[in-house]
């Protein structure tokens, strides 16, 4: 029997625990934060300037080893599975690896071409990017199983099945991940996803659509934005109108290529069983989904098991994704800088934005796809260029609505297990600017 003192206390105190370090909202200062963002903070705090050398350590010896790896192939690093997963890999991500190596080093040290190193390009992703996810997600990775192993998925995910499977075709656990992102951090949502897809609780198609329609950046960093372009008054209805052309982006863009092209297939190939999510007649889904909670508990190894578990995802994180988004956002971020490609790719919005009826179309044109490299360049060019409110507020909303940004949460996506290409997610960000751009400005309408 699974309905047992110690499985109650199993299922209920790290899943507790769980919950209010990732999504437990507090109030410090008066900025909005949760725990997890708390630790990471006070943890950056503490390093200083030397979390600058530690990041360029990491990334380094992340390249060294991985070259070192894959052309001499040692044996104790073939015959360890966690060696194996963080090292060996195919010819293009050790390239990127030693590339996100090359960049550290120049923006580090300021040596090589300024375009490389600059404070708008590698310069932004080493010193203001990379120290926060650095810290968030060593304490993600550690805190993970908390979520993940104790129960806490097949609870809420059976109470919330109603929900998310007819509306957005998902199961219920996917709640969790939007959650994480939308109340936290919208890496934390795609790490959150990519552990579940490795185990075969999300079919492809259900893990791509979760990472690309359901992983925003979180509610303190849109204050950030909308700050930097000067209404912060507005907050409750910016981030009403983003909730609402974000789930309104989610029912579209799935039912369209390429995410409607992946298929209901877990990562091994298997087929999902279509019955596992039915609740018992005989029961409520409260009843059901506690009774799957406990059977989980039940399966629990030990501590030391949750923690090693826990530092692996952190080591996965921090070698596997901090090199590709240093790599991969100092190149769009370069791109956008030092040419006039997202100009250029703006150019056939003008139109679009003046049917919605925008004042300076033309200048908010440029912003619209520039977002693909970094969500907060396009609020940065609008703060300096447009006077108009209801323009700066649509292309701050759109910037977070478009969710997938390079210097990120696509660096993140594409160095995980989900089944999601760059030409992919490009796409995508195509997808939600063209689904959620009329959203928002007819939701800015209201507003001004």
């Amino acid at each position: 029997m699974s309905n047992t003192r110690k499985n109650i206390l199993v299922f209920l105190i790290p899943s507790l625990m769980g919950l209010f370090f990732f999504l437990a909202p507090l109030s410090v200062d008066g900025n909005f934060t949760f725990p997890l963002a708390l630790m990471a903070t006070g943890v950056k705090g503490l390093l200083g300037d030397a979390i600058h050398p530690l990041i360029t350590a990491i990334i380094c010896l992340s390249a060294l080893v991985s070259v070192f790896a894959n052309t001499i192939k040692p044996a104790f690093i073939v015959n360890s599975a966690l060696l194996t997963r963080l090292f060996m890999l195919t010819p293009v991500w050790v390239v990127i690896r030693v590339l996100g190596a090359v960049f550290t080093l120049f923006a580090l040290y300021q040596v090589g071409p300024e375009f490389i190193w600059s404070a708008n390009t590698g310069g932004l992703v080493l010193h203001d990017l990379l120290p926060s996810l650095l810290v968030t997600f060593f304490f993600a990775g550690l805190l993970l199983p908390l979520l993940l192993n104790f129960g806490l998925l097949e609870f809420l995910g059976t109470m919330l099945s109603k929900v998310m499977r007819p509306v957005f075709r998902l199961p219920g656990r996917s709640a969790i991940d939007c959650i994480s992102s939308w109340l936290g951090d919208g890496t934390v949502g795609v790490i959150l996803t990519s552990k579940q897809y490795e185990e075969k609780k999300y079919t492809q198609r259900e893990a791509a659509v979760v990472a690309t329609m359901f992983s925003p950046v979180g509610i303190s960093f849109s204050l950030v934005v909308l700050t930097q372009v000067g209404l912060e008054n507005y907050f409750v209805p910016f981030y009403a109108t983003i909730c609402l052309s974000g789930i309104i982006a989610a029912m579209i863009i799935q039912f369209l290529p390429p995410l409607s092209y992946k298929k209901d297939t877990y990562i091994d190939g298997s087929k999902p069983d279509l019955d596992s999510e039915l609740i018992p007649e005989s029961m409520s889904a409260a009843k059901y989904g506690y009774l799957l909670a406990l059977e989980r508990a039940s399966k629990v190894k030990g501590v030391k098991s949750t923690v090693t578990e826990g530092l692996q995802n952190s080591l996965d994180m921090m070698f596997g994704v901090l090199p590709v988004i240093m790599a991969v956002g100092t190149m769009g971020l370069i791109i956008a800088e030092t040419t006039p490609l997202f100009a250029w790719l703006g150019i056939p919005f003008v139109p679009l934005l003046n049917l919605l009826n925008l004042p300076e179309a033309q200048a908010a044109a440029e912003t619209v796809l520039v977002g693909f490299t970094d969500m907060y360049v396009p609020s940065i060019i609008a703060a300096s260029t447009i006077e108009s409110d209801i323009t700066k507020f649509v292309i701050a909303a759109l910037s977070i609505s478009q969710l997938i940004f390079m210097s990120e949460t696509g660096s993140v996506i594409l160095s995980s297990k989900i089944p999601v290409n760059i030409i992919e997610l490009m796409a995508i960000f195509i997808l939600r600017t063209l689904v959620t751009l009329p959203v928002i400005a007819l939701c800015a309408h209201m507003i001004f």
